[in-house]
């Protein structure tokens, strides 16, 4: 499958989100006040053709550079234009000529709504495995968004690899996919219709592991996942026993991270500052971190916090003279939980 199959799936055969065959491109979970504010502000041709797995929007992220990739009708870029403020911006690209149109058309309503002098938005028409060939310099963004889309290339490498040059030192890949417990067969990933529902490009999650750390991201993280639901039945049968999963996932351009979590006795004590979190950040899906206790931390998520935008909103005790090994219980199994919980495998303090 290629992006001539994306463009025309959501160009010409979705005319809404009420389209979509399976629970793949559709959030489950209740967006935090902030969100659902911001949400209020978008456009609603915006939000009906919206498609996305899930809102991208992590904490701290005022007066932000982001880039949206495969923004489709702008939904998370409008969102997100909001919550980075007037002095941020938000640089959304798709290859969907229709998905664009709807984005771009209501550019000046959004400014008005948003009470903002001069939009804080653009779009580029562009595909995301070819982002090299777009006028987008090199460490010029803070964070890098992507919302159910780059299951939809071939070449998911190519869109790391390049993320991670458009990031500044310490700036953040987050983004919402799909993924398979197991690599989806050839037969599978030829079919459009799976294709166009999110399915068929979906990562077995190890080969999306072995990709990142290739692309440089030596430290993957897991913030949430939850099991997909295939509603349509003929396209259950298809799939048989394959098992498919949304989750959120969120990679650091830092240097100096290690390949398993290691431990120099060192913690972290979080200030309860960032806005929406006063009682409790949450890193990853293993790191949630209450305000005011003390939080023993592996070496590398010292490195996220403080060598990031999370710095200003944290203490942080001990440094790296003395190795004490690995954490336990750093395994290899499927990370993600199934229907009842199963599935994800043991976890320390600290991953």
């Amino acid at each position: 499958m290629n992006i001539e199959n994306s463009r025309d799936y959501y160009g010409r055969v979705l005319a809404g989100s009420g389209d979509l065959r399976t629970d793949a491109c559709c959030t489950l979970d209740a967006p935090p006040p902030a969100l659902r504010q911001a949400l209020t502000h978008v456009h609603e041709e915006v939000r009906n053709r919206y498609y996305g797995c899930g809102l991208v929007a992590p904490d701290a992220i005022r007066d932000l550079r982001i880039l949206d990739l495969g923004c489709g009708s702008g939904q998370d870029a409008y969102v997100l234009a909001q919550l980075v403020g007037e002095q941020g911006a938000v640089v959304g690209v798709d290859a969907t000529p229709e998905q664009l149109a709807v984005a771009g058309r209501h550019l000046d309503w959004h400014r008005a709504r948003f009470g903002y002098a001069r939009s804080n938005v653009s779009f580029l028409p562009g595909d995301i495995e070819q982002l090299h060939r777009l006028p987008l310099e090199p460490g010029s963004f803070d964070l890098i968004v992507s919302n159910c889309v780059i299951n939809l290339v071939a070449d998911k490498g190519a869109v790391f690899a390049a993320a991670r040059q458009l990031l500044r030192p310490g700036g953040e890949l987050y983004f919402s996919d799909v993924y398979c417990d197991r690599r989806v067969p050839a037969a599978l990933r030829r079919d459009p219709v799976l294709h166009g529902e999110c399915l068929a490009g979906a990562l077995y999650w190890n080969d999306f592991l072995h990709l990142a750390r290739q692309a440089g991201f030596a430290d993957p993280r897991l913030v949430s996942d939850r099991p997909l639901a295939i509603n349509d039945d003929a396209l259950a049968a298809k799939t048989g026993a394959l098992r498919f999963f949304s989750a959120t996932w969120r990679l650091f351009r830092l240097d100096d991270l290690e390949p398993a979590c290691e431990d120099y006795g060192q913690a972290v004590r979080y200030r309860g500052t960032i806005p929406g979190a006063p009682d409790l950040f949450r890193l990853d899906k293993h790191h949630a971190i209450e305000t005011g206790r003390v939080f023993p931390v592996c070496g590398n998520t010292w490195r996220m916090l403080a060598d990031t935008r999370f710095r200003p909103h944290f203490e942080f005790l001990g440094d790296f003279a003395r190795h004490l090994g690995i954490f336990a219980g750093c395994g290899t199994a499927l990370p993600f939980d199934g229907p009842r919980g199963e599935g994800a495998a043991p976890s320390s303090s600290c991953c």
